[in-house]
């Protein structure tokens, strides 16, 4: 668990008693008049400016704690867009919004806090009746799923929960187990160097009286409820609650410079800003704007940006405990990046934590996922910072010690307890009623995967350790037609120890290429032509070799129902010999 910081007068005491004559010393300082000698802290210096998280926060956790809520639902008024019915906040999903050109829609609440048998006294909402909160849908991707997550924001002089204004709830449809986000925040608060949040599970009572009046309380079933990132949570967490804070929706760290502008100029759009970097503190995004500079400024050295503009212990932390947990959608999302307002300093914190140990399950689902160039650091090399960062041998260093010492954390046992916890605590009530009818897994596979935890850390630790040795992953461009040739480029892959790089291009009419109609290997430049197509569905592989025969495919992906075949590019030729390309977005 944590270590616990010495108090200032431990500190003192320890100091005194170091020093040579340490008896006649200490003597001495106890029979001294104190007003002629103070002792005072050191000012924060370069070695003194990592973050570190409050333990008190956590001890008063009960781990195994299952909170019952019930929630009230009823229509409201347009001022508050809270004028809807509960079966519409439950249709709709973020995209829908976003296709409509509405926000998202909000309902009142009425949210208590009891037990299975009912309300108790003194916990939020006891002997209220009416609205005391708004609810609306949560998520991105995820609110695309039948069952959703929820935002549950109580109104001003209505009190809280456990400090908390803001409740997220959590439903998790795609995890076979329904406990990797708060295992996750819980193995994170067991780090000193990396920030988490308190996180607990909760079961959900809902009475929808937009239905009609007769409506009883339902069960909607497990969900896990994560401190919301927020001013109200950096304070709590000792931070600076006035910082700038920004929820990374999807960022490459390039400029972005039509986009990521500062207020007063006329392209500022707050939506558009905010498909990139969703505002969550100050937004004064001038110290956002010097960064983005900075890192793609490459007469600027990356140590020197890691040294000024970073903690390279955060950073390095924050990578290797996503390697080891196998947190693979943390490329370009699912991160938050804080500053303090008088520090040029920016610190990664984590978010998203589902998708961790994820390996198990796809490959007893039969689903490609979380392979090839999504294992080790290549997973991190299509984002401008972390290439940078990798790129360099003093952050290698800082990583690979970084892995080492939480890998060791991870395999002292904690895991299993956790997931045994957990496993008996949840089993039986996520195939019951509601969640039953969502679980992406049997019974007899949910055993197989919660006892697999500790196996995936040790592979993803392998994982690691081989990702340096292999080529780095590479995009290839869209086929461009040339008279009565197609032409084809991509990016060279690197290699951190300057191997030569060779390539097999290899195109076909099924992404199975059991076929494929044309195939050359061992190019050593990355450019191919082909004969012109007709009309139809096309795919590209393309695979990188170094001098000892390690491989690693393309970014590019094509997605199946299976999931991804990697290295792949999907294009078509129309009637006209014009050629478009088939992009996948991640969800």
């Amino acid at each position: 668990m944590r270590k616990k910081i010495l108090s200032a007068a431990g500190l003192l005491l320890a100091a005194i008693m170091c020093m040579p004559g340490c008896d006649d010393t200490f003597d001495s300082a106890a029979n001294s008049n104190l007003g002629t000698t103070i002792s005072k802290s050191e000012i924060q210096t370069e070695e003194n400016i990592h973050i570190r998280d409050k333990d008190l926060l956590y001890e008063q956790q009960n781990n195994t704690e299952i909170v019952t809520m019930y929630l009230t639902v009823s229509m409201g008024n347009s001022a508050e867009n809270t004028d809807h019915t509960w079966e519409e906040i439950n249709t709709y999903s973020a995209y829908d919004y976003e296709e409509m050109g509405v926000e998202r829609y909000k309902i009142a609440g009425l949210i208590q806090v009891g037990d299975e048998n009912g309300l108790i006294p003194g916990e939020l909402g006891y002997g209220q009746v009416a609205p005391n909160c708004t609810v609306q849908i949560r998520g991105q991707s995820s609110s695309r799923n039948v069952q959703k997550n929820y935002k549950i924001s109580i109104k001003d002089n209505k009190g809280d929960w456990r400090g908390q204004q803001t409740i997220a709830l959590n439903k998790h449809q795609g995890d076979g187990l329904r406990f990797r986000n708060k295992l996750g925040f819980d193995l994170l608060s067991d780090i000193d160097e990396l920030m988490s949040l308190r996180t607990t599970f909760v079961r959900l009572y809902v009475k929808d009286l937009t239905s009609g009046e007769d409506a009883k309380f339902e069960d909607y079933g497990i969900y896990t409820q994560v401190e919301q990132l927020n001013k109200t949570a950096l304070e709590r967490h000792g931070l600076d609650k006035r910082g700038h804070l920004y929820k990374i929706n999807f960022c490459e760290f390039y400029r972005y410079e039509d986009t990521i502008v500062t207020k007063d100029d006329p392209r500022y759009d707050v939506a558009k800003f905010e498909e990139i970097l969703e505002i969550k503190g100050d937004d004064d995004h001038t110290k956002l704007i010097r960064l983005l500079e900075r890192i793609n400024d490459y007469s600027i050295p990356i140590e020197t940006i890691l040294e000024e503009d970073f903690d390279i212990e955060n950073v390095a932390y924050w990578m290797a405990f996503q390697l080891l947990v196998g947190n693979v959608d943390t490329q370009s999302r699912n991160f938050y990046m804080y500053s303090a307002q008088n520090d040029n300093r920016w610190y990664i914190l984590s978010w998203d934590l589902d998708g961790s140990f994820k390996r198990t399950e796809y490959e007893l689902l039969g689903r490609n996922d979380y392979t090839e160039w999504e294992s080790g650091v290549s997973n991190y090399w299509g984002n401008v910072l972390f290439q940078r960062c990798l790129k360099s041998e003093t952050f290698r260093g800082a990583l690979t010690a970084a892995v080492d010492d939480i890998y060791a954390k991870l395999c002292d046992g904690r895991v299993e307890e956790y997931a045994k916890a957990y496993a008996s605590l949840l089993k039986p009530l996520v195939y019951i009623g509601r969640d039953a009818l969502y679980m992406p897994v049997t019974a007899s596979q949910y055993d197989i995967i919660a006892s697999a935890l500790v196996d995936e850390i040790k592979d993803n630790y392998q994982r690691f350790k081989d990702s340096f040795g292999k080529p780095m992953p590479f995009y290839v461009g869209v086929p461009q037609p040339s008279g009565s040739k197609i032409g084809l480029q991509w990016e060279v892959s690197y290699t951190f120890d300057a191997e030569a790089v060779s390539y097999t291009v290899e195109l076909a009419r099924d992404y199975t290429f059991a076929d494929p109609i044309f195939k050359k290997e061992n190019l050593k430049i990355p450019t191919v032509e082909f004969d012109v197509l007709p009309e139809g569905q096309y795919f590209i592989r393309i695979k990188a070799y170094d001098a000892g025969g390690q491989t690693q495919t393309a970014f590019d992906s094509y997605m199946t129902d299976g999931g991804k075949v990697y290295g792949t590019k999907c294009f078509y030729v129309d009637a006209n010999g014009q050629i478009v390309e088939d992009v996948y977005v991640e969800d």
